[in-house]
């Protein structure tokens, strides 16, 4: 097992160490949220709750390599003729839970379709593990890039199909799903801009990751804003430098010149995660604003 995503996960644990979490799914919830993952703490009192006013909110389905992936949309009750700009939300390694649902309201707000597949669901449901280790072995493990990738192209497609653009696309991920929207940014051309929240960058290689994020710096296909948090105890920043060295020395990459990094400083993993005690209001707060002047600069919206 990569040891770099080891140390990422245990970035994750709540303060006591426990690692049993109940993930409530949304199988049968559908505009009432989809449950927060459940640790020994209770939910912070900062989580952010986005209501449904002038927007839908969706369990919704849609079929990738024969397999029917269920993911959670958000979008604004109108559609204009043009369509609505789409943005693929990827989860942390917990998959669709509450706050990942509240993310997806939160960009339909804004007038985009926002959709938030399970990209998990082939290997199961993380809510029989016991353990992080479990997790990680079982879940993670066993969901490989280009499952995901070819994922994210069905969801892309599915938007289309359900009042978004399709030249209008971006993405975003937290976690697990930052070193996902680093990936699908090098290599699926619909894709427009990507926002990585502390995605891995480096790692060891494994059949279902054979490749990383540095790897794909010189074929970069959508230029990628990277948010990261100096304290983050499971991707140092000299990963961070890495990866800006291999983005600059592609120079006939322009998606890949245009790339840029915004590091917090003390900000630890997951800051962004408002339902957690690592959330950090002003370094979430601002990465989101930059999130969206992004995804506005890039041609998204």
């Amino acid at each position: 097992m990569d040891k770099n995503l080891v140390n990422e996960a245990e970035s994750l644990l709540n303060p006591s160490g426990t690692t049993r979490r109940d993930f409530l799914k949304s199988a049968a919830v559908t505009t009432m949220g989809v449950g927060y993952v459940a640790a020994a703490e209770p939910v912070m009192a900062q989580a952010i709750k986005t209501d449904f006013d002038g927007i839908k909110g969706e369990e919704i389905s849609f079929t990738s390599q024969g397999f029917s992936v269920p993911a959670y949309v958000a979008k604004p009750l109108k559609t204009p003729k043009n369509g609505l700009p789409v943005v693929i939300v990827v989860s942390e390694i917990f998959g669709v839970h509450e706050y990942i649902a509240d993310v997806t309201r939160r960009f339909a707000k804004l007038g985009y379709l926002a959709i938030a597949p399970e990209f998990f669901a082939r290997a199961g449901d993380p809510n029989t593990m016991g353990t992080m280790a479990e997790i990680l072995k079982e879940i993670v493990g066993k969901t490989p890039d280009a499952q995901v990738m070819g994922d994210v192209q069905s969801a892309i497609a599915w938007a289309g199909k359900n009042g978004g653009d399709v030249k209008r696309v971006g993405i975003t991920g937290f976690c697990w799903g930052g070193r996902v929207t680093w990936l699908a940014s090098a290599q699926i051309p619909q894709i427009k801009a990507g926002v990585a929240w502390y995605g891995r960058l480096v790692g060891d290689k494994t059949p279902n990751n054979p490749i990383h994020p540095v790897d794909l710096a010189a074929t970069m296909k959508a230029p990628v804003l990277g948010l990261y948090g100096s304290a983050d105890t499971g991707i140092p920043l000299e990963s961070v430098e890495i990866m800006k060295q291999a983005l600059a020395a592609a120079k006939n990459n322009k998606a890949a010149q245009a790339c840029t990094f915004e590091v917090y400083p003390d900000a630890p993993h997951a800051f962004h995660a408002d339902y957690r005690a690592t959330y950090r209001e002003g370094p979430a707060k601002d990465g989101w604003a930059k999130c969206l002047a992004w995804f506005k600069q890039q041609g998204v919206v």
